[in-house]
């Protein structure tokens, strides 16, 4: 799917971009927009309160509409309340994300827009932990290459 093909589009919003300027919400402004809690991830994950209110505080500034539960599921009931032709969302490199599209796609098209990396990498990165992610990341991030490999 390509940017604009849907009239009536609703915009998923997930956690690998959490960014007002996203390229759902850029492509599609003023679309009804959903965030879902995953409750099964954040239970498996063990994401820390912290970890939490962050997130919540940058939902703050987006505009979303907010539910917990599984996430196809409300994402496609937030669809058909909105009588959407199509979701947007952006991509994400997460198994989880792509089983999720998987199922939303039974019942209306999918356009998945691509995000700016943020940084070059493209060995593995532990995303359950922000400091275990960021030990990693932080020698690519903003343009810079690390004088050694790691790897």
């Amino acid at each position: 799917m390509t940017p604009n093909q849907f009239t009536r589009p609703i915009v998923w919003i997930h956690g690998d971009c959490l960014n007002p300027y996203g390229p759902a919400l850029q492509a599609y402004p003023g679309a009804p927009a959903i965030w879902v809690w995953d409750d099964a991830l954040l239970e498996e994950w063990r994401i820390s309160l912290k970890r939490i209110v962050f997130m919540y505080e940058c939902l703050l500034e987006l505009p979303v509409v907010i539910r917990r539960g599984d996430v196809a599921t409300e994402v496609l009931a937030f669809a058909r309340e909105h009588a959407a032709d199509g979701i947007a969302t952006a991509s994400s490199p997460s198994p989880r994300f792509r089983a999720i599209c998987d199922r939303l796609r039974n019942e209306l098209p999918v356009a998945v827009l691509p995000v700016e990396p943020f940084l070059a990498y493209t060995g593995r990165l532990d995303l359950r932990r922000f400091s275990r992610y960021w030990a990693t990341a932080e020698k690519y991030a903003f343009g810079q290459k690390p004088l050694f490999d790691d790897q």
